[in-house]
């Protein structure tokens, strides 16, 4: 390859990973990617039988830490 086609490609790699990183910096000041309503939207169209599974795996989570810290001797406060 000549080296004009080296240098093109590097200002225009160089040249769209700045307006990329523009691009992502304008979203994060604006505000782009916040979502506040998402979680609660989320929870108020699940379905109960959803919502009932994702208690149930907290609570077996929870389960599994309190076996995990008697088996490793440290001290767990009762529930």
């Amino acid at each position: 390859m000549d080296g004009w086609v080296i240098g093109m490609m590097l200002s225009a790699s160089t040249l769209l990973g700045a307006f990329g990183l523009w691009a992502l910096l304008w979203g994060i000041r604006s505000g782009q990617f916040d979502d506040h309503k998402k979680f609660l939207d989320g929870a108020q169209f699940d379905s109960e039988e959803a919502l009932n599974d994702a208690v149930s795996m907290e609570h077996k989570k929870a389960e599994i830490l309190k076996e995990k810290e008697k088996r490793e001797g440290k001290y767990a406060p009762p529930d």
